[in-house]
């Protein structure tokens, strides 16, 4: 799971870095579908959200990421909908289809 969570995040800034927005934001969805009941991984997934967000020029996903940032440092190991991948556009409260390559990293 460690390398799977490292491959997304390594493929997400090198998408972001090249400004290819989609793919970047696609890495950090599944990055935060790995994450999401780490507090440490799960926050910086959504602190990168909002960097991207903010490079994009995407003003709703960056403030849409600020309450997701406090929800994951308090909820994290409580409650979180699965598979859900953490963009601004979609409730936190929904759970989501986990990936079929993911779905075994995910308890």
């Amino acid at each position: 799971m460690d390398e799977a969570y490292e491959r997304e995040l390594d493929q997400a800034d090198r998408a972001l870095r090249q400004k290819d927005f989609e793919t970047a934001f696609h890495h950090l969805e599944r990055a935060h579908v790995l994450a999401q009941r780490m507090t440490g991984r799960h926050t910086f997934v959504h602190w990168r959200m909002l960097v991207a967000g903010l490079l994009r020029g995407d003003l709703r996903e960056a403030v849409g990421q600020v309450p997701r940032i406090v929800a994951s440092i308090l909820f994290s190991r409580l409650w979180v909908p699965r598979g859900n991948t953490g963009r601004a556009r979609v409730s936190a409260f929904k759970p989501m289809p986990v990936p079929d390559d993911l779905r075994h990293l995910v308890s």
